[in-house]
């Protein structure tokens, strides 16, 4: 029998095997994830009708169901810390079959916005975290094509979502059309039990440190004969504190690379879904009937479907992954000056050449989002990295779409609101690539300096005797507690980021 694996070394990425089963099923959650809330938009037109509201106040379904599924990212991050992805997983999908089957009894746009935004977004969010991280634990060298594969749930469930709203609505009405696609939305339970866990957790890693560090303190503690009661609540804040980093860590925030991440998608959201929202009433509105509207839909997530594996591919090319971050800023300007540009598509054909580039555009935005924010925090960051940044993001998500609505319902016309979301998206993709330019050049002059320390025996036995200095505490001075310190330091090194301010 082979010998027991270390619990405290969590097994390397097999790039493949059980991952690509893996990836499958996260293609299904992922897919779920981001295309039911577009999907939907088929209905809105006639519950609209069926209501009596207005363009701003229909599209607030839409906006808190994203709003809510990455607002909740936190939450997810933190059950998947202590739970893993797999249960995970198949509690969103409960909670999804819940808020659309409730969805089908609703009297009001109000229960519209509880069962199917908040419910039903809650469960969404709790498909999508845990898929996203559970690749990054499956797959390293492989992964940009990883993400690509799994990212194209999206477009093909859209694509399959589209149409079949349709015919649903036409045969069922849209109380029988929610409550059979909350039994479609069942299948995220299946998917989610896909997801075998690959060995222990990186918070084992973490919390093997904190035991460390409880050593440490109890050793220091019997060394310095009863600390005072000061030191010992200061001592329960910390614990406190590391619990909560635990889960959730917040240095995150003193990570360059990180922030100009966080900054740049906040100001794309604004204007990410709104257009996908609009995009079937934009065509029924100027006289297209109602398949032809889907279509458009469908024509977006096909093109989608075949952009993103292609763009991990890319992604992945030697020429490209190095300064992927450069990639993924073009990918969202190009995505807003396809908006800019739509007002002029005056009949059918030229919404069906809009909706190809846009397909295209988006894509190559959504194959590169969680790439891009791993290349920045690594692997053993990541989890908290996605936690923080959806929750910033739902502000804008949320408020994207009813911004538009606003915009048409005021002047009556759609092209402001292409114009709004295209305008947002190129200023996002104009401030991405020149702060990524200038994190690159600051990374670059930080490694040259650091190999000129190396070089310098001098200087490098200069700066390791400052930092043991400032490092050095008088309860630690005994002989005993060395290899309990060299051990913490090596702990925290492994476990510090790069890009840091």
């Amino acid at each position: 029998m082979p010998p027991p694996a270390d619990p405290g070394q969590a097994p390397g990425p097999p790039d493949g095997g059980w991952g690509w089963v893996v990836v499958f099923g996260a293609f299904v959650s992922i897919g779920f994830a981001y295309a039911f809330p577009k999907g939907l938009a088929i209905f809105y037109k006639e519950i609209q009708d069926f209501f009596g509201t207005s363009y701003s106040e229909i599209a607030w379904i839409s906006s808190i169901m994203l709003a809510t599924t990455y607002g909740a990212g936190p939450i997810s991050s933190i059950l998947v810390n202590r739970y893993g992805s797999r249960p995970v997983v198949m509690f969103g999908g409960l909670l999804c079959g819940i808020g659309m089957v409730s969805a089908s009894f609703c009297t009001s746009i109000l229960q519209l916005y509880i069962c199917v935004g908040f419910i039903t977004g809650f469960g969404l969010a709790l498909n999508l975290q845990p898929s996203v991280i559970i690749i990054g634990k499956y797959f390293l060298k492989r992964r940009p094509i990883a993400n690509g594969l799994a990212m194209a749930g999206s477009p093909v469930m859209l694509c399959t979502l589209a149409p079949l709203n349709q015919f649903l609505f036409d045969n069922f009405g849209w109380r029988g059309s929610f409550l059979i696609l909350g039994a479609i939305l069942l299948h995220c339970c299946v998917a989610g039990a896909l997801f075998r866990p690959i060995g222990p957790a990186i918070v084992a890693g973490k919390t093997q440190a904190t035991g460390r560090k409880d050593v440490l303190k109890e050793v220091t503690g019997n060394a310095t004969n009863a600390p005072t009661e000061n030191k010992m609540e200061e001592e329960e804040g910390k614990d406190c504190c590391e619990k909560i980093n635990q889960y959730l860590d917040f240095s995150l925030f003193k990570h360059r690379g990180f922030l100009i991440y966080l900054i740049g998608n906040v100001l794309m959201f604004l204007g990410f879904f709104a257009p996908i929202v609009f995009l079937a009433p934009y065509a029924k509105h100027i006289g297209i009937d109602e398949y032809s509207a889907a279509f458009l839909l469908s024509i977006l997530a096909i093109v989608d479907m075949i952009a993103r594996p292609t763009t991990g591919i890319i992604a992945n090319s030697k020429w490209v992954r190095p300064r992927i971050q450069y990639f993924f800023s073009f990918s969202i300007a190009f995505n807003g000056a396809c908006h800019l540009l739509c007002p002029l598509a005056s009949g059918y054909k030229w919404l069906v050449v809009y909706s190809a580039f846009f397909g295209l555009a988006f894509g190559m935005v959504c194959a590169m989002l969680f790439e891009t924010l791993m290349d920045l925090v690594g692997a053993s960051r990541f989890t908290s990295a996605v936690g923080l940044v959806t929750i910033a993001e739902c502000c804008t998500i949320l408020l994207g779409p009813p911004i538009g609505g606003t915009l048409i319902d005021t002047f009556g016309d759609y092209k402001y609101m292409f114009i709004k979301c295209g305008a947002v998206m190129v200023l996002a993709g104009i401030f991405l690539f020149i702060m990524n330019y200038y994190n690159y050049r600051i990374l670059a002059k930080e490694e040259k300096e650091r190999k000129a320390k190396e070089e310098d025996p001098q200087s490098v036995r200069t700066e390791s005797e400052d930092r043991n200095n400032w490092n050095k505490e008088p309860a630690l001075d005994g002989p005993e507690l060395e290899p309990l310190r060299e051990e913490g330091e090596g702990l925290k090194k492994e476990m510090k980021g790069t890009n840091e301010v």
